[in-house]
């Protein structure tokens, strides 16, 4: 009997295994004790981390000092304190990134250690390292636009180990924000899962990227509505079944992405959104299992950090 498609597993940054404990990010003793027997998480102005083992693990730095105001508690994992720190050398650039189907480059420090980014490396990462520096973007990005008061203007304080800031003059509190975006996969509903997936394209991507459609959710919108909403605007169908699928972190700058599948009539034209969208087309599952396997230039899918890759391979597996 088929079955709904599901994710066949957990999306590349959502598997965490740190324990965030939020009491202790006000208990001033349990954070001296993080600090003196912590690691350190260093992030540069790109969103980079020195890596090793093959980019498997994260090369986090022992603790130094006096705790700084600019030092974010993580979380714990095996008894460790982990902290995040933003890291203002300039690095080399012009090496290639493990996954270079983003685009991006890595850099190099002045002792010939690698920096990578979270997109290229979060599917080698282990469920802790992913979850380390997933955290660790987040409000690294977070605590550099948030320096002021949003009411009053005022230099903002740092409380909670990082996890809110207070205006001295106003009083305001403000925390990290995260900005929800729904993420679709529309298939033309023949037989349960659909014979072919509706894929599109940024004029920004490299020729030849695919993926799902996305978009932001606005104020007052449910998820759901979003999906309908964002689907219609981007290509100009309107879907019905909206189904939940699974979500993922995206800190670039700020974002989850929260899946969803439904389903489109494959019949009726598809009107790309100018400026938007460059191109649209519905793909077949065979192609879709052809590309998974062996490289398309005409078909170019998303890396695999990324929940698309995960919602891709889900329905590409299923009848």
């Amino acid at each position: 009997m088929t079955v709904p498609f599901q994710l066949p597993e957990v999306p590349r940054l959502s598997r965490s295994t740190v324990d965030r404990d939020e009491p202790v990010r006000t208990d001033p003793e349990r954070l001296v004790k993080l600090w003196e027997t912590g690691r350190v998480i260093l992030v540069d102005r790109k969103g980079r981390t020195p890596v090793r083992d093959g980019a498997t693990e994260l090369a986090a730095r022992p603790t130094e000092g006096e705790r700084p105001d600019d030092a974010f508690l993580l979380g714990q994992a095996d008894g460790t304190g982990y902290w995040a720190m933003r890291f203002e050398e300039k690095l080399t650039e012009g090496v290639p990134s493990p996954d270079s189907s983003w685009g991006l480059w890595t850099g190099a420090s002045r002792d010939g250690e690698e920096w990578h980014d979270l997109r290229t490396t979060g599917a080698l990462l282990s469920d802790t390292a992913a979850g380390l520096f997933t955290t660790a973007v987040a409000l690294v990005s977070w605590h550099a636009k948030a320096t002021f008061c949003a009411n009053c203007g005022t230099a903002v304080e740092r409380r909670n180990a990082g996890w809110a800031t207070h205006c001295p003059n106003c009083g305001r509190e403000e925390y990290p924000r995260t900005d929800p975006a729904v993420i679709c996969l529309v298939h033309d509903g023949v037989g349960v899962n659909g014979s072919h997936v509706l894929l599109a394209r940024q004029p920004i991507w490299p020729e030849g990227r695919y993926s799902v459609l996305a978009g932001f959710v606005e104020a007052g919108e449910s998820l759901e509505a979003c999906v309908a909403r964002e689907i219609a605007e981007e290509v100009g169908v309107a879907v019905s079944g909206i189904r939940y699928l699974g979500s993922q972190p995206w800190p670039f700058p700020r974002s989850i992405m929260v899946g969803f599948t439904a389903v489109a009539d494959g019949t009726v034209p598809l009107y790309p959104a100018d400026g938007e969208i460059e191109a649209a087309q519905w793909v077949s599952r065979a192609a879709v299992r052809e590309a998974f396997v062996t490289a398309r230039p005409d078909l170019l899918l998303p890396g695999p950090t990324s929940i698309a890759y995960q919602m891709l391979r889900g329905w590409a597996l299923a009848d």
